[in-house]
């Protein structure tokens, strides 16, 4: 059992919702708490408190960094929460992430992972804070980059500065970049699946769609979710030796192999079984609420 702290852009993009309902339909993850990144992060704290609550879960949700450490702008879709009414009646924690994060990691030391699945900006602001942070997270699990090639993932691209923080500050970190996750998808037949599985799924479903809508697709890239699912079920991926990675201005990542770095980039993934594992989870989250409590398909609109 891992104890686990996630740390999210939730609302923009649906797979750090996915991300979100997939830990807390996996058995092998305890969920201490969710902190919140990048933008309005009440709002997105709010959102994390909502989707819990959908799945009967009570979780502490802590907002924090609002403004990036590069000082790029913040992209937003729009979108965010809009699909969700009484967004302000979610109650979230008043006090700030990375102090939040500096705290935990002090009460257990070497204990907790750290899932970062937005810009790093917390984690960066955290270590700066208390240098100690990077001997005491167990394990620092990344979705960024895209190694092999000059593209420029939005995580690392949004906050460059805090990835390049982050990622030389020798915590032992798994990233799972863009050239991983690009070969995962979710389409239609595993919506239907996850739209069924209460009123997490239903809420999940719609929010699903909604992205789809965005970009004019009836698919997508679960990027956060796989990232998670390296932590799970690590035998569906293979992995590198550990190196170093170095971050350019704009977000380019490059990893070099060495044996006295910490960092390990994932580099091959069974996608079929991933999208498989991935979308049972996120049923097991919302079907695990919603059988104590009655639901049935005919309850849902």
């Amino acid at each position: 059992m891992h104890q686990l702290i996630l740390d999210t852009d939730i609302g923009s993009d649906v797979d750090d919702a996915m991300a979100l309902a997939q830990i807390m339909g996996s058995p092998d993850l305890e969920l201490l708490e969710v902190h919140t990144v990048y933008g309005d992060t009440r709002l997105r704290a709010q959102l994390a408190r909502r989707y819990a609550a959908l799945a009967g879960r009570d979780l502490v949700v802590v907002p924090g960094a609002v403004e990036t450490l590069s000082g790029r702008e913040v992209w937003w879709a729009g979108h965010e929460g809009t699909l969700h009414d009484d967004l302000e009646r979610e109650s979230v924690r008043s006090d700030s992430a990375p102090e939040r994060l500096v705290a935990r990691l002090r009460e257990q030391p070497g204990e907790l992972d750290v899932a970062a699945i937005g810009p790093l900006t917390n984690v960066a602001k955290a270590l700066q804070l208390e240098p100690q942070v990077a001997g005491w997270i167990r394990h620092l699990w990344v979705m960024g980059g895209s190694f092999g090639d000059d593209k420029s993932e939005h995580n690392f691209k949004s906050d460059d500065l805090a990835a390049q923080i982050v990622l030389s500050a020798g915590i032992p970190t798994t990233i799972t970049g863009l050239e991983i996750t690009q070969q995962v998808t979710i389409e239609a037949s595993r919506l239907e699946r996850i739209r069924a599985a209460g009123p997490l799924g239903a809420a999940l479903g719609a929010d699903i769609e909604q992205w789809w809508a965005y970009w004019s697709e009836t698919w997508n890239v679960p990027h956060d979710p796989v990232a998670v699912l390296a932590l799970s079920r690590p035998e569906l991926f293979t992995f590198s030796d550990v190196g170093r990675v170095t971050i350019a201005v704009g977000g380019q990542s490059t990893f070099t192999p060495d044996p006295d770095g910490s960092v390990r980039i994932v580099t091959g993934v069974d996608a079929e079984q991933v999208a498989e594992e991935i979308t049972a989870r996120i049923v097991v989250a919302g079907q695990a609420y919603a059988a104590p409590h009655g639901e049935s398909d005919a309850d849902r609109t």
